[in-house]
């Protein structure tokens, strides 16, 4: 009345989820956490995945530990070909060129508003900028931006990039930057307060920048928020949490990318 013998056949055997190399970029969910994020890297044999939110873990390469499409498969690490072995990328995500020194300084600039600023863009651009030959100077503010391009006498073999903090629009900057109307000067920025604000809150382990009351410092607010006291000590916990493009938001990626291409293409 049962049929077939239940226990004909090898029904030991189970199902042995795929393995499926966790190239970079590729989108898989933890099983057991749910975790939802595409591949970075990996650390200490495990495989690391970032959100949409820029959140990061790490997860051990298990059997079956992960979920692609919805069907469970097995993560391994890809073997790196002669080719991806050898290739490098710098800070900003550009690829590396080896044997090639920095080029002495062109005529050509960007401008930044302070020495953090610099700093960060030195982090994350610096490499290509000294292949470049594009020096970075920081401003003391940009209240006389409109006389200090006069200074400098910009020209089509003599370029200017100008980044910008707390570029919006109806901003006591967004004002100083309209009297510049030059046709080798490229003004950019980002909707932050500070440059402190483009790098993602939660490499510095906040969940969201906290929000200072107008009319007081902002640097100094945001240190009394954190329990920071003194703000170089909070400058040092920010920029040491940068090592790359991923850690900074899009606006100030899309602002420098910009920037950089105006000031290395040069008219013949």
């Amino acid at each position: 009345m049962y049929g077939e013998d239940v226990l004909k056949g090898d029904w030991r055997r189970r199902k042995v989820a795929p393995e499926v190399d966790a190239e970079r970029d590729l989108v898989v969910e933890d099983a057991e956490s749910g975790f939802c994020g595409a591949v970075i890297g990996f650390e200490l044999g495990a495989v690391v995945l970032e959100d949409r939110h820029g959140k990061r873990r790490n997860f051990p390469l298990a059997p079956a530990a992960f979920l692609l499409d919805g069907q469970p498969v097995t993560l391994r690490r890809p073997a790196a070909t002669p080719q991806q072995a050898t290739r490098k990328v710098t800070a900003s995500g550009s690829v590396a060129v080896a044997g090639v020194r920095a080029q002495v300084a062109k005529a050509s600039r960007i401008w930044v508003e302070g020495i953090h600023d610099a700093a960060l863009i030195e982090r994350i651009w610096g490499d290509d900028l000294r292949i470049e030959g594009i020096v970075v100077e920081p401003l003391d503010g940009i209240d006389d931006l409109a006389a200090a391009v006069r200074e400098f006498g910009p020209g089509p073999r003599r370029r200017l990039g100008v980044l910008v903090d707390h570029l919006v629009a109806g901003s006591k900057e967004s004002r100083i930057v309209a009297a510049v109307k030059d046709p080798d000067v490229l003004v950019t920025g980002h909707p932050y307060v500070d440059v402190w604000q483009a790098v993602k809150p939660e490499r510095v382990g906040l969940r969201e920048w906290p929000v200072v009351p107008p009319g007081r410092p902002w640097k100094e607010g945001i240190c009394e928020a954190v329990g920071v006291r003194e703000p170089a000590d909070m400058w040092r916990r920010i920029l040491g949490s940068v090592s790359s493009y991923k850690d900074v938001e899009t606006p100030l990626i899309n602002a420098m990318e910009r920037l950089i291409d105006f000031v290395t293409v040069l008219d013949d």
